[in-house]
């Protein structure tokens, strides 16, 4: 059986963008995950969501990954963005639009 840490490496490196949230895109279970979950539907940015819940290796497992005590977490392209403040704060800010449009991540811009 793979480490939860491998698992975890292989998600984030394998899509653009991974949410690692309490529930599921459709069904958020708590609302901090729900926050991100609309800022990334605003957007229209395509995303794959992990559900910490199913697994609790999993759960523990991103903590110790990213070095970061909360649940939800954003990475894209590999990288750690931030849990629920730091994307509202970023999306606010038009900071995630641009990381977005830097690593070649299409956004559905309203305008």
């Amino acid at each position: 059986m793979a480490d939860a840490n491998q698992i975890i490496d292989n998600e984030v490196k394998s899509n653009d963008v991974v949410l690692f949230m309490k529930g599921t895109p459709q069904f958020p279970m708590c609302g901090f995950s729900g926050q991100v979950v609309q800022i990334l539907n605003y957007l229209g940015v395509p995303y794959k969501g992990v559900n910490v819940l199913e697994d609790e290796t999993i759960r523990q497992g991103i903590k110790d990954y990213s070095n970061w005590p909360t649940i939800p977490q954003l990475y894209v392209k590999g990288e750690f963005v931030g849990g629920c403040d730091i994307t509202r704060e970023m999306f606010q800010a038009g900071e995630l639009q641009q990381l977005f449009a830097d690593k070649g991540i299409p956004v559905q811009q309203s305008t």
